[in-house]
């Protein structure tokens, strides 16, 4: 029997932080930290994008962690434009490790998520980092450079980030991108695919 999602609060900075636990399917082998698009514009922990990347990465054997940033939905706090949050984040990664033990660590982030989850990277050590639609060139600080195996996930036809910026990006790290042909921003349309990619190349 399928072990069902949860809903916690975690202590965080500024107070708590409401998370979705997704379990590993089977044998729980990793821990995963997957950051929501732009709260500005409605990005919350239950995105699409989000979801599939968890449900692809729980069944990979990952447990799941989905919190919502300050400032989201029941999360204490003000939105940070990306700085405060990735003291979020290290703080969902310490309750993590201390529900599940030292696991392998895997990052990710959709869009504003995926900012964060690179400036994350940026302070910690992470065994993966997942970069879906990364938000490059929208913040006052510069998206950091990544790991050379990091997986960076663009539509071809994004109309928020376009994929020439996140090439541009891209392009001195000589870091190769997965391009949807003609995806959007939401991917929509394209949520199998971009399971199936995830699951494929991880």
């Amino acid at each position: 029997m399928l072990k069902a999602l949860q809903k916690i609060d975690i202590t965080g900075p500024v107070g708590k932080l409401e998370t979705i636990v997704i379990p590993a399917v089977g044998d729980t082998t990793g821990i995963a930290v997957i950051c929501h698009p732009n709260p500005t514009q409605g990005g919350t922990n239950t995105n699409k994008v989000i979801q599939t990347a968890a449900k692809a990465l729980s069944q990979l054997g990952y447990v799941c962690y989905l919190p919502n940033l300050r400032g989201v939905g029941d999360s204490d706090g003000e939105h940070d434009y990306g700085n405060g949050e990735v003291d979020d984040v290290l703080a969902v990664i310490a309750h993590a490790k201390a529900e599940q033990g030292e696991l392998p660590l895997a990052l990710a982030g959709f869009s504003f998520g995926g900012f964060v989850a690179a400036r994350v990277r940026e302070r910690i050590d992470a065994d993966k980092l997942l970069l879906m639609g990364v938000a490059v060139g929208k913040y006052a600080i510069p998206t950091p450079h990544v790991p050379a195996d990091t997986l960076v996930i663009h539509g071809e036809a994004d109309e928020v980030i376009p994929l020439s910026a996140a090439l541009d990006w891209a392009r001195p790290q000589h870091l190769p991108v997965v391009v949807f042909p003609e995806a959007g921003h939401f991917f929509h349309g394209r949520l199998v695919q971009l399971a199936a990619m995830i699951k494929r190349c991880w």
